[in-house]
């Protein structure tokens, strides 16, 4: 990923277990806030969320300097390949050899960019690894406030919360980016592909989230990111 590597993009994938793999404790503490089937099911959903209901499926990291990029992702049985540009390494394994090869990797670089990152996959990636006994190699969630480290995209184009959120897809369309959502796939589609053993699509399609991140992230840097 370049030698010595500044910055890298990351993303991950996440999957919940089924409800039935809880323990009926867990399940009534789960659902004691949903009153009908509906909110059930918007809980159900809401499952990949959690580090504690849900586990990493796929971690895409790419070095927008140099364009270089691996995937870490599961996929029973799989076989290492290169995309067809040369650029991106794909690399199957298990979670916990997902994780430790994201551990492996992060280690090497200054800075990393994410969106939403703060609130979803930093904390997610490190409270993973605590479950699974996998040693962090650094802190995914610094001081807030000082981005030379952890540039959170969402974080910078709201100011902090100073303005309204949106979606990375909806980020992208403003921004004249294409967003891989627009492919025809989207995280609510996850569990089927991952069901189907289509582990290579959800591969491509973390990737291409963090190829859009690294191209918004361009957009910023180029307009407002003075310090950059």
């Amino acid at each position: 990923m370049g030698n010595p590597p500044s910055r890298v993009v990351f993303d991950i994938e996440t999957l919940a277990y089924p409800l039935e793999s809880f323990d009926d404790e867990q399940r009534e503490y789960l659902l004691k806030f949903a009153t009908n089937e509906k909110e059930q099911q918007e809980t159900i959903e809401r499952l990949s969320l959690g580090p504690l209901t849900a586990h990493v499926i796929a971690i895409a990291m790419l070095n927008p300097d140099t364009g270089k990029g691996q995937v870490f992702y599961e996929h029973p049985g799989g076989a290492r390949s290169i995309d067809e540009s040369g650029m991106v390494e794909y690399i199957p394994g298990e979670e916990r050899e997902i994780l430790e090869n994201f551990w492996g990797a992060i280690s090497r670089f200054r800075q990393f960019i994410t969106f939403n990152g703060r609130s979803f996959d930093c904390p997610f990636l490190m409270i993973r690894s605590a479950v699974l006994g996998v040693k962090a190699s650094r802190n995914l969630v610094p001081y807030r406030y000082k981005s030379d480290e952890s540039f959170d995209l969402m974080e910078q184009l709201t100011f902090y919360g100073a303005v309204r959120k949106y979606s990375l897809d909806f980020c992208c369309k403003a921004f004249g980016i294409h967003s891989p959502k627009s492919d025809g796939m989207t995280g609510k589609d996850l569990g089927s592909v991952f069901a189907n053993g289509e582990y290579e699509r959800i591969a491509r399609y973390c990737m291409g989230d963090v190829k859009a991140t690294a191209e918004l992230f361009g957009k910023w840097k180029t307009a407002i990111g003075f310090d950059l």
